[in-house]
Protein backbone atom coordinates (compact mmCIF):
# COMPACT_ATOMS: atom_id res chain seq x y z
CA UNK A 1 0.00 0.00 0.00
CA UNK A 2 2.75 2.31 -0.55
CA UNK A 3 1.16 3.42 -3.00
CA UNK A 4 -1.77 4.40 -1.18
CA UNK A 5 0.24 6.52 1.36
CA UNK A 6 2.37 7.94 -1.50
CA UNK A 7 -0.65 9.58 -3.24
CA UNK A 8 -2.16 10.35 0.42
CA UNK A 9 0.59 12.10 1.28
CA UNK A 10 0.54 14.75 -2.24
CA UNK A 11 -3.31 15.74 -2.33
CA UNK A 12 -4.76 18.02 -0.74
CA UNK A 13 -6.94 17.27 2.96
CA UNK A 14 -10.01 17.02 2.02
CA UNK A 15 -9.34 14.23 -0.50
CA UNK A 16 -7.85 12.48 1.89
CA UNK A 17 -10.40 12.27 3.82
CA UNK A 18 -13.08 11.46 0.96
CA UNK A 19 -10.29 9.08 -0.21
CA UNK A 20 -10.11 7.36 3.76
CA UNK A 21 -14.39 7.52 4.12
CA UNK A 22 -14.44 5.81 0.69
CA UNK A 23 -11.98 2.76 1.85
CA UNK A 24 -13.49 2.26 5.27
CA UNK A 25 -17.44 1.80 3.46
CA UNK A 26 -15.61 -0.46 1.17
CA UNK A 27 -13.78 -2.57 3.62
CA UNK A 28 -17.52 -2.26 5.90
CA UNK A 29 -19.02 -3.91 2.95
CA UNK A 30 -21.78 -0.87 2.32
CA UNK A 31 -21.90 -1.09 -1.20
CA UNK A 32 -24.72 0.77 -1.51
CA UNK A 33 -23.37 4.53 -0.67
CA UNK A 34 -21.02 3.50 -3.35
CA UNK A 35 -20.29 4.01 -6.98
CA UNK A 36 -19.09 0.41 -8.10
CA UNK A 37 -18.48 -1.41 -11.21
CA UNK A 38 -16.95 -5.10 -12.26
CA UNK A 39 -14.30 -4.19 -14.84
CA UNK A 40 -15.07 -6.33 -17.88
CA UNK A 41 -13.63 -9.57 -18.45
CA UNK A 42 -12.03 -9.76 -14.58
CA UNK A 43 -12.46 -9.84 -11.55
CA UNK A 44 -11.75 -6.55 -10.35
CA UNK A 45 -14.10 -3.93 -9.03
CA UNK A 46 -13.88 -0.30 -9.38
CA UNK A 47 -15.02 2.95 -6.90
CA UNK A 48 -15.29 5.89 -8.08
CA UNK A 49 -14.79 9.09 -5.44
CA UNK A 50 -14.35 12.43 -7.27
CA UNK A 51 -11.06 12.05 -9.84
CA UNK A 52 -10.39 8.72 -8.34
CA UNK A 53 -10.75 4.92 -9.08
CA UNK A 54 -10.08 2.38 -6.37
CA UNK A 55 -9.63 -1.03 -7.98
CA UNK A 56 -10.17 -3.52 -5.88
CA UNK A 57 -11.02 -7.66 -5.33
CA UNK A 58 -12.70 -10.01 -3.54
CA UNK A 59 -10.18 -12.86 -1.64
CA UNK A 60 -11.51 -16.35 -1.05
CA UNK A 61 -13.01 -15.00 1.91
CA UNK A 62 -14.86 -12.72 0.47
CA UNK A 63 -12.82 -9.56 2.03
CA UNK A 64 -12.42 -6.68 0.17
CA UNK A 65 -8.55 -6.29 -1.61
CA UNK A 66 -7.61 -3.18 -2.26
CA UNK A 67 -5.20 -3.11 -5.34
CA UNK A 68 -4.68 0.31 -6.41
CA UNK A 69 -6.12 3.96 -6.18
CA UNK A 70 -5.42 5.79 -8.71
CA UNK A 71 -6.13 9.61 -10.74
CA UNK A 72 -8.72 8.99 -13.38
CA UNK A 73 -7.43 9.00 -16.63
CA UNK A 74 -4.15 7.66 -15.89
CA UNK A 75 -3.83 4.47 -17.62
CA UNK A 76 -6.50 3.43 -15.01
CA UNK A 77 -7.57 -0.18 -15.78
CA UNK A 78 -5.20 -1.40 -18.20
CA UNK A 79 -3.25 -3.41 -15.28
CA UNK A 80 -6.39 -5.14 -14.04
CA UNK A 81 -8.42 -6.23 -17.69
Amino acid sequence: MRELEKLLRKISKKDQLALREEISLLVQKRHQLLNIKKLQGSDFYRSRKGNFRIIFHYDELQKVVIDAVRLKGEDIYKDFI
